[in-house]
């Protein structure tokens, strides 16, 4: 009778562990995690419920400028508890000086300052989309091959002007060098002309993860089109507030902005 007490509590305890095998003890700032729980678990995150896949599979970032620790709690269906803690290490994040953008796009006038935000809300919109599609499992890819040209985080100072940090990654590419889908997905928001950022394209890849590509001087997708890892979505430009021709690469959780180089298939050219 001791040796089958003992035996359950031992099976109990490797199932606890078992739900946050995967999940790192740490993760830099703009860093995401993909892990697995237990099918049929509740997860949160910070005290807010996350998406878990009927495989387990469940994903959540650290924004540019959070502190961390971050607290993720995993409840089985059996009703077994697990809380770990993951420390967010900090990054540096350098000065970017542009010169020679148009005055009107760093600092617009009411009329255009409206346009704006309007279409903003339209592209934060999309990012709320919520699904149980895992393209994001598969890795991802370059969009284009090419030198880095502006870094996820780093401070922009536009013509001497101070702004919000750097919401993406530039890779700077000839004007109309095709532009490949990172991972499969959704397009969730394409619009032409943007006035910040021109030729805009959102693709989501499922959970709450999606890629937005800026600046392109062509769509090749719209609205509602499924494609795959790979396929050419549209073409590098110089649309909207930029100074030469690159794809600018945003990736986010929801309305938490990651950094593409720490996707998982991704490294520095």
């Amino acid at each position: 009778m001791i040796r089958r007490i003992t035996a359950s509590l031992l099976a109990l305890a490797a199932c606890a562990v078992a739900q946050a095998a995967d999940l790192p003890t740490s993760l830099s700032q703009g860093g995401l995690v993909i892990a697995h729980a237990d099918p049929g678990s509740k997860v949160t995150v910070g005290g807010k419920l996350v998406r878990v896949g009927e495989d387990g599979t469940f994903v959540f970032g650290a924004g540019r400028d959070e502190v961390g620790p971050l607290v993720v709690v995993i409840r089985s269906a059996s009703g077994q508890s697990q809380t770990q803690r993951l420390f967010v290490t900090p990054r540096e994040w350098p000065v970017e000086r542009v010169e020679g953008v148009p005055a009107k796009t760093v600092n617009p006038p009411p009329e255009i300052a409206a346009r704006i935000k309007r279409e903003q809300a339209l592209v934060t919109a999309a990012r709320n989309r919520d699904d149980d599609r895992e393209d994001f499992t598969h890795g991802f890819i370059w969009p284009v091959q090419g030198r880095i040209s502006g870094r996820f985080g780093n401070q922009r100072i536009y013509n001497g002007d101070p702004k919000a940090p750097h919401s993406g990654m530039d890779i700077a590419v000839p004007q109309g060098t095709p532009v490949k889908a990172p991972a499969a997905g959704i397009v969730t928001f394409a619009a032409p002309d943007l006035y910040l950022t021109g030729g805009t394209i959102l693709l989501d890849h499922g959970f709450g993860l999606t890629s937005n590509f800026l600046h392109l001087s062509r769509l090749d997708v719209k609205v509602g089109q499924r494609v795959t890892q790979g396929q050419v979505i549209g073409a590098a430009g110089m649309t909207g507030r930029a100074t030469g021709p690159h794809v600018h690469w945003g990736f986010n959780w929801f309305g938490t902005r990651l950094d593409p180089l720490l996707l998982p298939g991704i490294a520095p050219p």
